[in-house]
């Protein structure tokens, strides 16, 4: 008879959390050992763009013997060509003045507006209202699913450089976020169509389990039976999966999103891997044991980034590692046309290749993921392909979703552009004056 082997799952201590910002970057050990202009580089940039890292972080995930090209390094660290040169300069210039802290705040603010802090129409035409009143930290953007953005979590364990929502760190006046669990909870109730919510910040893993309890547990009264779906975005399997195993309020997150589960709600745990060193520490491993172990569901979404993940390699890695550990890889994103997207953004036609050339090394249980998709104005707006049509060289595209239902899975054709980056690059091919859901769209914004 065959001996049954009960296998334990390690056993790991807590672990403090300690976290360094923009001014205490010369307390970060291992920066000491690089280039002093490289340091005063990042001081400024930092001071522009977000910055905020754990020891974890630094520590664990960084191979510092490939800084700066380490990907994770190139992930948290802020690098000179993240800004423009003429901003660059202003900064430096200012503070090798010696400028007040006043003043390279106020510098910053005239900086980072200059940097579409809020991209795709976020504020002018995601936010919902009740009675003519804007909803503050709501957005609605598809008809099936509401974003909901948690005062209490409008940060995260560390900051990415890539971020497309840098806007929520750097100062209350672009921030989006609402502390009432109440008026979420009434729009909600007040919309049946609406079938997923999307908790989003920041991280909404930086708050405390009881807080996140009075935002999510009143899902399962009857009257939100028309939600089916609860969706959390989130960077703490890289950046902190400590927080599902040995933090104080562990094993209380656990229970509530087990709860939610048994509740009959689908808990998908929307997961950002930009690369498959972010997954190689057993701590990570753990974290993502525990979470399925609830019954969620976890999802792998990342942007294509120049300098930090532009290899198909990199890529397929990533998808079957994510599949070994029982996650669905599920989008390749396009950098967004904010921040720091003149360091990161790759041409169109180069993330698709990137996207096939790693597509077709993995098998079909990987291939869920969708992409490459631009998270534009009017929608997700995917890159079918480039081909020739008639003797023209076009992009093949398509809305995977968009501000009106109708538009989706309709293919539409751009001219092949090899310099272009974003949407808002591309013209019609074939003669056309607008592709077809422009005229909508603009009726839209108007």
């Amino acid at each position: 008879m065959q001996q049954v082997v009960n296998v334990q799952p390690p056993q790991f201590l807590p672990r403090k959390f300690k976290v360094y910002q923009h001014r205490q970057l010369d307390k970060i050990e291992a920066l000491q050992h690089i280039p002093k202009e490289m340091l005063f580089e990042m001081k400024v940039v930092a001071n522009v763009l977000p910055f905020r890292v754990n020891e974890y972080v630094f520590n664990e995930l960084i191979d510092w013997d490939k800084v700066p090209n380490d990907p994770v390094f190139q992930l948290v660290f802020p690098q000179r060509e993240m800004i423009d040169p003429s901003a660059y300069d202003r900064m430096a210039d200012l503070m090798k003045q010696g400028g007040s802290t006043q003043e390279i705040f106020e510098l910053a603010e005239q900086l980072r507006a200059e940097m579409n802090p809020h991209p795709a129409g976020q504020v002018e035409m995601n936010v919902p209202t009740i009675d003519g009143e804007p909803l503050r930290g709501m957005q609605h953007k598809y008809r099936e699913t509401v974003l909901f953005f948690p005062s209490q979590g409008q940060y995260c364990h560390s900051y990415c450089t890539f971020c497309f929502r840098w806007a929520q760190f750097v100062g209350k006046s672009m921030r989006m976020n609402s502390n009432d669990a109440e008026s979420l909870h009434n729009y909600l109730a007040a919309h049946d169509e609406v079938t997923d919510l999307l908790m989003t910040g920041g991280d909404p893993m930086v708050m405390r389990t009881k807080k996140l309890r009075e935002y999510l547990e009143p899902l399962t009264e009857s009257r939100f039976d028309h939600v089916q779906t609860v969706r959390i975005g989130s960077k703490s399997l890289t950046f902190w999966p400590y927080r599902f195993v040995t933090d104080p309020d562990a094993e209380e997150l656990l229970a509530l999103l087990e709860k939610l589960v048994k509740a009959g709600k689908h808990v998908s745990f929307m997961a950002h891997f930009n690369h498959p060193q972010e997954m190689g520490t057993e701590i990570c491993h753990e974290a993502i044991r525990r979470l399925r172990a609830t019954g969620v569901q976890i999802r792998c979404q990342a942007p294509l980034l120049n300098n930090l993940n532009n290899d198909p390699g990199a890529w397929a890695q990533m998808w079957q590692e994510q599949v070994r550990l029982g996650m669905v890889p599920y989008y390749m994103f396009i950098e967004r046309d904010t921040g720091a997207k003149r360091y990161f953004e790759v041409p169109l036609y180069r993330t698709w290749e990137i996207f096939r050339d790693a597509y077709k090394q993995v098998s079909g249980l990987a291939r869920t993921v969708r992409g490459p998709s631009m998270s534009a104005g009017p929608g997700k707006v995917e890159i079918q392909g480039v081909s020739e049509i008639h003797g023209e060289k076009v992009f093949v595209l398509r809305f995977i979703q968009a501000r009106n239902p109708d538009w989706v899975q309709r293919p539409f054709f751009a001219k092949f552009d090899e310099t272009a980056t974003w949407l808002n690059d591309l013209k019609p091919a074939f003669g056309e004056e607008k592709f077809f859901w422009q005229d909508e769209y603009n009726s839209m914004q108007g």
